[in-house]
C-alpha cells in the first residue's frame, strides 16, 4: 500500500485513527494507532506501531520513536516561557518564541496524565509513572515518577 499524505499529514500504512483527532503537518509511522480526541501538531513525529491513547496533546517539535505507548491525556510542552502577548500589548505570532523539541527514543512506556516539559530526552525502554511531570532526561532502561519526576529504579 502507498504512503498517504493529505493535508500535510504524513501517514504510514495500517494506521489506525479514531473518532475526533486533529492532525496537521506531522507525520505517523506505520501500524500506529491514534485514539480518540487526540492533537497532534505540525512538525510532530510518530515513529511505527505506536499507541498514542485518547486525550493526548503532541505539540510541535515533539519526536516519538518506535514502539512508544502514550498513556490517556498525557501533555507535551514546547514553550519555556509561554505568553500571549508580547512587552508591547501586541499578539504574539509564530516568530515571538522559539520552540523547545522533545525527543521520546524507542519502546518508552508513559503514564496517563504525565506532563513532558520542553527539551528533554527520554531514554530507550525508559517507563515514566501515571501523573509524573518530566522535568529533565531520563537515561535509557529508567522508571521515573513523581511530581517532579524522580529515578525508581534501573531495568
Amino acid at each position: 500500500m502507498e504512503k498517504k499524505n493529505i493535508n500535510n499529514v504524513k501517514l504510514g500504512e495500517d494506521v489506525k485513527i479514531f473518532d475526533f483527532v486533529n492532525l496537521y503537518g506531522c507525520s505517523i509511522g506505520d501500524r500506529t494507532k491514534v485514539g480518540t480526541f487526540v492533537e497532534i501538531q505540525k512538525g510532530a513525529s510518530i515513529g511505527k506501531d505506536c499507541k498514542i491513547s485518547s486525550h493526548t496533546f503532541i505539540c510541535e517539535g515533539v519526536h516519538i520513536g518506535n514502539g512508544v505507548f502514550v498513556g490517556h491525556n498525557v501533555t507535551f510542552i514546547n514553550d519555556k516561557f509561554p505568553r500571549a502577548v508580547n512587552p508591547d500589548g501586541s499578539m504574539q505570532t509564530e516568530e515571538d518564541w522559539e520552540l523547545i523539541e522533545t525527543f521520546i527514543k524507542d519502546r518508552v512506556s508513559i503514564g496517563s496524565s504525565s506532563t513532558i516539559m520542553g527539551g528533554i530526552t527520554i531514554g530507550e525502554n525508559s517507563v515514566i509513572g501515571a501523573g509524573a511531570v518530566v522535568t529533565k532526561d531520563v537515561p535509557p532502561n529508567t522508571v521515573v515518577a513523581g511530581v517532579p519526576a524522580k529515578v525508581m529504579k534501573t531495568l
